[in-house]
């Protein structure tokens, strides 16, 4: 049993890249919430809990890999009452630098984008991923980091390139990952494809997402050109497949600057 992937995992591995995060969460009383405020503590993570109820707010997934793919089957208490206000949200999410975006929060998401915070949006896969599901939100974010698989999907289009053009008229730096082949990167410079790591031997793809995120952050955070960003992210990416699990390997800072060199 592991903690699982998404904007937790994410910050998780932003967090032992030496920035600053703050995870907010919903956590309970019950043994799956305990044990994710463990891992939670373990990790060295601060969390925000926005939960006050009785019921259990955690989602427990299965993860069935197979040769060729993997699929997930989850359960979500529905009835634990989630408190959603946007004023909580926003008065934690206030003064970050970056947020990374999770649906439901269009509001804050808005008064952050006044207030100059940059906004990170992914997915993830959905058998109905579209652009008007999630139009709202790519327009309000400054980068959307879907993998070729949901940027096919997000766009109807048949091949990344047609992908990247739709998604152009969005963003002004296009980012769609190719798995073992890296990035494909558009921008004004036109088209280039930024490589994985070489010789990495993939046991995991759970989570490679989420660590990919994590080094594109942390070039966001210092600042660093895209292209370099989305180095730092197939570091992060290409380590995480290497074990079982979200956050079973990963990279710390000098490492990560390390291997982003040989790319």
């Amino acid at each position: 049993m592991h903690l699982g992937g998404g904007v937790p995992a994410t910050l998780i591995n932003t967090t032992r890249l030496g920035i600053p995060s703050k995870i907010l969460t919903f956590v309970g009383k019950d043994v799956f919430s305990d044990f994710a405020s463990k891992s939670f503590a373990e990790y060295g993570a601060e969390i925000i809990n926005l939960y006050h109820g009785d019921g259990m707010p955690v989602v427990l997934s299965t993860v069935m890999v197979c040769n060729q793919d993997r699929s997930f089957l989850s359960f979500f208490d529905k009835s634990a009452g989630l408190d959603r206000s946007d004023e909580a949200v926003y008065r934690h999410l206030t003064g970050a630098k970056i947020v990374d975006m999770h649906t439901g929060f269009l509001n804050v998401y808005k008064r952050l984008k006044e207030e100059g915070t940059t906004l990170i949006f992914d997915t993830g896969w959905e058998d109905d991923l579209s652009i008007e599901k999630y139009e709202e939100y790519l327009k309000l974010a400054d980068y959307y980091l879907p993998n070729q698989k949901e940027a096919l999907k997000i766009t109807q289009t048949q091949t990344v390139d047609a992908a990247a053009e739709k998604l152009s008229a969005y963003f002004h730096d296009v980012v769609i990952k190719l798995d073992k082949d890296g990035c494909l990167l558009k921008n004004e410079r036109g088209t280039q494809f930024v490589p994985a790591m070489k010789n990495v031997r993939a046991v995991d793809s759970t989570g490679a997402g989420d660590a990919f995120m994590s080094g594109f952050m942390y070039g966001l955070y210092y600042n660093y050109p895209v292209e370099q960003c989305v180095r730092f992210g197939n570091v992060t990416g290409g380590t995480c497949v290497q074990e079982i699990g979200c956050l079973t390997k990963y990279v710390n800072e000098g490492k990560l600057l390390e291997l982003a060199k040989t790319l």
